[in-house]
């Protein structure tokens, strides 16, 4: 039975009572004929009056709760964009409808996420599947061929053994890299940070690529302010995000070409920022969104192999969202070829 049924049943119930208590009174001679008669006018008269007030009283409440049994329906559907028009409903409805909206907002987030975490998902086995059967298919080919002595010649075999230890490396790479990420995104890289001068780090950074930029004949321009201060971090996890992000320049860059290292405080924003700019093809706008994602490749069509394993950056975000700070790219502001990788670290003036 509708809610509005029952209440109306219980109006002519509790009224029914009153008539029954009035014909027993008459009944024991507690009231006369006259006193009966007007009191069970009185109470007809009023039963009319107030099944009128009721049912003016309930239409707004059962349109609100036929409103909000609609938009239980929408969202069961997954149309979170539907709105609840509050009109005259008591102010209880007001709320409820509020919070209806709210919770709606709530799960359309929700699901959101959960679209997005199932495709990175998806994604991310794909990814490590193909990065992971290519070069276990090579090792296989090549063991199997050593394995049925179709290799003789020694310099052959030799190279064979060494392809063989470059792939395994190469997996070992991968495996760490995927390891490392987890346990960042996890929160379970333990955060022991000490005061470090930037200028250290650096020079390691430089020597460590010194050959491949001799290689490719690329010069290195270092801009770094003479005033910066010590900050709070972990030298060994800063040096691998420039490490990443200079390597990818080098990559990137063409033979010759310039590669801009700028490191500089702003004291406004309390915080010191690496800059690095390159000569390179440069990033499309839309893939400057996706660039820090778990094995995203702006080439869709490089291999783990000439393209890296697509994990360095989004490492990268992490170590530097550990040390509380900022990391993105742009195209170059002075509108030459290339990308402007930067990222921030705060200043603090005391271990937290």
């Amino acid at each position: 039975m509708k809610l509005r049924n029952q209440l109306l049943l219980m109006n002519l119930l509790s009224t029914g009572i009153m008539l029954i208590a009035i014909w027993y009174s008459e009944m024991r001679m507690l009231l006369r004929p006259e006193q009966t008669r007007l009191f069970m006018g009185i109470v007809i008269v009023a039963l009319i009056i107030s099944t009128i007030i009721y049912w003016l009283m309930t239409r707004p409440i059962m349109r609100s709760i036929q409103n909000l049994i609609a938009l239980t329906k929408q969202f069961s559907d997954r149309q979170f964009g539907t709105t609840y028009i509050i009109g005259k409903e008591p102010e209880e409805f007001k709320e409820l409808a509020t919070a209806f909206q709210e919770m709606a907002k709530k799960l359309e987030e929700s699901f959101t996420k959960l679209e997005k975490g199932e495709k990175a998902r998806a994604e991310l086995v794909a990814n490590i599947s193909h990065d992971l059967r290519t070069p276990m298919a090579s090792i296989q080919l090549m063991v199997e061929a050593l394995q049925d002595g179709l290799i003789e010649d020694p310099d052959l075999k030799k190279q064979y053994l060494t392809t063989i230890l470059n792939e395994i490396q190469r997996l070992s790479g991968l495996i760490n890299d995927l390891f490392d990420l987890s346990k960042l995104e996890l929160g379970q890289e333990v955060f022991q940070p000490s005061l470090t001068h930037v200028d250290s780090i650096l020079l390691k950074v430089i020597n460590s690529h010194a050959i491949l930029l001799k290689e490719k004949e690329i010069d290195l321009q270092l801009h770094v302010s003479d005033t910066l201060p010590r900050l709070w971090m972990m030298p060994c996890k800063i040096t691998r995000v420039i490490n990443n992000l200079l390597h990818n320049a080098i990559r990137h860059s063409p033979t010759c070409g310039t590669i801009e290292l700028i490191v500089e405080e702003n004291k406004q924003e309390q915080q010191v920022q690496f800059t690095l700019r390159d000569e390179g093809e440069g990033i499309a706008l839309n893939d400057q969104l996706r660039i820090f994602e778990r094995f995203f490749r702006t080439d869709p069509s490089r291999s783990s192999q000439s393209g890296g394993s697509g994990l360095g950056l989004a490492i990268a975000k992490s170590l530097v969202e550990m040390h509380k700070g900022e990391i993105g790219v742009r195209d170059r502001p002075d509108g030459k070829q290339g990308c402007e990788f930067w990222f921030t670290l705060p200043v603090t003036s005391g271990k937290k």
